[in-house]
């Protein structure tokens, strides 16, 4: 079975490597869009004249499930973009639910691109699951590119973290695909002090009840 995998860009190649462990035997179809990455600070509109069109040379090629490996993408256009194809989509998240279960100092920090924390899905997870709990959301708006360009800046990891843990955060969101390449950093800041949460075994787990179901 061929299972497509879309990102906006780098971010994608670490949720497809962990499908293909995860899943042998099946291929795995990466897309990107490259072009129009940062896609976390564009309209709803840019984003779906962007994906559109992917979307259907992935179900062009074969494709029978896609995971939309982008949260920018998941939270702002999910539904609609449910509503235009009849292969199941498999959407990362925001991990607020999990965050807010495990948090003991009720203080949680959601690292995600400026159009994630706009969207009204992000607003809603907010409001079902970390009510009484302070949601930090520290400015990454400028890892994706740092992380495009594969130039780590250790100090501004560094500072945003830090900045989170000082004021009581005990669980760390990772909120865009991008950021998993920089976990390890990030882990290592936190050590002793916050959990650190990325969606990768979540949708591995979503992906393979998709898989179990289809013909």
């Amino acid at each position: 079975m061929k299972i497509g995998v879309f990102d906006s860009g780098v971010g994608g190649l670490s949720v497809a490597n962990a499908i293909e462990r995860a899943v042998p035997g099946h291929e795995v179809l990466l897309r990107e869009d490259k072009k129009h990455v940062p896609y976390g600070v564009r309209s709803a509109e840019e984003l779906l004249s962007f994906v559109t069109p992917i979307f259907q040379e992935m179900v062009d090629a074969g494709c029978e499930v896609i995971v939309v490996a982008c949260n920018t993408v998941s939270t702002m256009l999910i539904g609609e973009l449910r509503e235009r194809f009849t292969v199941p989509l498999v959407a990362v998240e925001p991990m607020v639910k999990p965050a807010a279960e495990l948090t003991k100092s009720k203080v949680i920090a959601v690292c995600a691109t400026p159009t994630t924390l706009a969207s009204d899905r992000y607003a809603w997870l907010k409001d079902t699951y970390a009510n009484g709990i302070t949601v930090l959301e520290p400015d990454c708006s400028d890892w994706v590119r740092m992380i495009e360009n594969n130039q780590i800046y250790q100090q501004k990891i560094t500072s945003r973290i830090q900045e989170t843990l000082r004021a009581g955060a005990d669980v760390i969101v990772l909120a865009c695909t991008h950021y998993h390449w920089i976990e390890k950093e990030i882990t290592a800041i936190s050590v002793g002090q916050a959990k650190v949460l990325q969606p990768e075994q979540a949708v591995i787990q979503e992906l393979k009840r998709v898989l179990a179901r289809l013909p």
